[in-house]
């Protein structure tokens, strides 16, 4: 009796062992997936199923576009849907068979999504990637707010931290550091860009012109007499860098303008006086200079010193541009007239159309800040 006893105890301490590994057994497996950080870590040729939010499509190993997809050919994850740091992200190049459902040229509205991807973890675009894709799935709900382009997708203070404290050239150069190497759009994809930063907000459908205050409607950009174009705020001709990717096409100097406005503006250097356009009310010009209209003269003044921190030469491609004292730069890399500048910068302070126009380059297009909009007291800082 005591040996049946003895074996019946062990017989029923080894059932339950048993269930108890049987019912857990099912929670292991549901935790079979890695997040990007996890992915970013284990790149060893290994089959793993990843899960992250999309965040645009990577063209090269340290630059992933946030907008106007080329192809559908590739998609970057992250672990937060606002990501903007490519070395938190990991790039999946997506198989031929998923790029009609999974490409973002196809399907932009992925942007901010989540999605679980599986294939092996190795090297795409020399960075840390997912090749190999046997499946693409999108999650339930998975999809992060859409962030508000009010709102910076890194606090201001975090993006400029290097810069606290700095002054004159030192300040100068720092700031360059902070926005140089931003993403370049083609000369044809700002048409769009403009359509969103200088968006009319009382009117959706329309952008405001920079120099006559006018609302008119984004479908009528072209080279007609009453039709708005690109107007280069750093004269195009002013280091003869004409409409070439970067200093040509950089957002943050490039405004819609009325066509027959922009002409007589031409390549001017800025100066207060003149006649008054006949059509730009409250903007005056002579044979060497323009004046804006009032309520945009610190926007002016403003874009004018992001240029010149921006580019300095320090590219083989790129103009070193510089601010002077002085008219009729020509095709020098200069523009003036300094003095007048900082009058205009002071005299017409930031306001929220500025700042949300900055948030929303940096958010969806560029990803660098005009830092004199942030922090327009660094002007004096620098120039004075």
């Amino acid at each position: 009796m005591k040996l049946y006893a003895l074996c019946k105890k062990t017989w029923a301490m080894s059932l339950l062992i048993f269930v108890l590994l049987v019912s857990l057994t099912p929670v292991s497996q549901a935790a079979a997936f890695l997040s990007v950080a996890q992915s970013l870590e284990n790149q060893n040729n290994s089959i793993q199923t990843v899960k992250g939010y999309v965040v645009g499509q990577p063209t090269g190993t340290s630059t992933v576009i946030m907008s106007n997809y080329p192809n559908d050919y590739a998609l970057a994850l992250a672990d937060s849907a606002n990501e903007t740091n490519t070395d938190k992200m990991v790039y999946v190049q997506i198989p031929s068979n998923l790029r009609s459902t999974f490409g973002l040229q196809s399907h932009s509205e992925l942007k901010g999504k989540s999605l679980t991807v599986k294939g092996t973890l190795t090297s795409y675009f020399s960075h840390p990637g997912i090749k190999s894709v046997t499946s693409i799935s999108t999650e339930t709900g998975g999809t992060d707010p859409t962030p508000d382009p009010t709102e910076p997708t890194v606090p201001v203070e975090d993006y400029y931290r290097t810069a606290a404290g700095k002054t004159g050239n030192t300040l100068k150069t720092e700031l360059h550091n902070i926005i140089d190497h931003h993403t370049e759009l083609s000369y044809s994809a700002v048409w769009e860009a403009l359509k969103k930063t200088d968006e009319d907000p009382a009117n959706a459908n329309n952008v405001i012109l920079l120099y006559t205050g006018r609302s008119q409607a984004k479908s009528t950009n072209g080279g007609g007499v009453d039709d708005w174009n690109r107007e280069h705020v750093w004269a195009k001709s002013h280091g003869d860098f004409g409409t070439a990717m970067g200093p040509g096409t950089d957002l943050h100097h490039l405004r819609p303008t009325d066509v027959s406005v922009n002409s007589t503006r031409g390549n001017l250097d800025f100066d207060n006086g003149g006649t008054e356009h006949s059509e730009a009310l409250g903007n005056y010009f002579d044979s060497d200079s323009w004046e804006p209209r009032d309520e945009v003269k610190g926007d002016v003044a403003r874009m004018l010193f992001y240029m010149a921190v921006r580019y300095e030469g320090d590219v083989s491609d790129e103009p070193d541009l510089e601010l002077n004292n002085t008219v009729n730069n020509g095709t020098a890399p200069y523009h003036g007239k300094l003095s007048v500048l900082l009058q205009w910068n002071a005299q017409d302070p930031v306001d929220d159309r500025e700042r949300r126009r900055n948030d929303i380059i940096y958010s969806d297009y560029q990803h660098n800040r005009n830092p004199f909009i942030d922090h327009p007291e660094w002007v004096n800082e620098i120039w004075n």
